[in-house]
């Protein structure tokens, strides 16, 4: 059966389209039992994403931008979030769209990029599906300073990691972005091995 089967929308409200679409919507879910129950919920659409984790194996580096959001701040994160680069797709299919955000968040131009998983960061009110990606970087690749686009409000600071390091800020709470630790997770499984520790 359909999840689409278990679910009938009685109305449907617009709250706001300032920024991104904000709808409130009265349905009926038909619960495991068989009974409809009525039920209320808020969603926020802000479109679909990507996010890249652009590594080195080789310098065991990765590169990661520091940038203000004012979400995170007005939630008591009173510092800069550190992310890999990411943005929304915009109509542009993720691969694309990745690539650009490479070079104009952290001024790489990337060849092979490698897709690991599609994953929702916030199901109970966000409607964002994020395509996650990597990619082996080299410092030749560096095209420009990046930084992001200033009309858009960006102002982006690009620097390299190593990643141990980088671990090191998921597990002391420095990197809190959940769609960096997610990708640095993946990295720590399948690219870079452990260090063995000296005797």
């Amino acid at each position: 059966m359909s999840i689409a089967d278990r679910v009938r929308v009685l109305e449907e409200r617009l709250l706001s389209d300032n920024w991104y679409i904000l709808k409130t919507t009265h349905f009926e879910f038909r619960r495991r039992d068989g009974r409809w129950q009525a039920q209320h919920r808020e969603s926020y659409d802000r479109g679909n994403g990507a996010a890249i984790l652009l590594y080195s194996l080789p310098r065991r580096t990765v590169v990661m931008t520091r940038q203000f959001r004012y979400p995170a701040f007005v939630n008591h994160h009173d510092d800069l979030m550190i992310e890999v680069p990411a943005g929304l797709l915009d109509e542009a299919d993720p691969e694309t769209r990745i690539r650009a955000e490479a070079e104009e968040e952290a001024g790489y131009r990337v060849g092979n990029v490698r897709k690991v998983c599609e994953a929702f960061m916030s199901p109970g009110a966000v409607t964002e599906r994020l395509h996650l990606f990597v990619a082996e970087y080299d410092p030749q690749d560096k095209v420009s300073e990046g930084g992001g686009l200033e009309h858009e409000g960006e102002d982006i600071e690009v620097f390299e990691l190593d990643f141990d390091d980088a671990m090191a800020m998921v597990a002391d709470g420095r990197i809190c972005d959940a769609k960096t630790i997610m990708l640095l997770q993946w990295a720590a499984l399948n690219l870079f091995p452990a260090r063995t520790a000296r005797a």
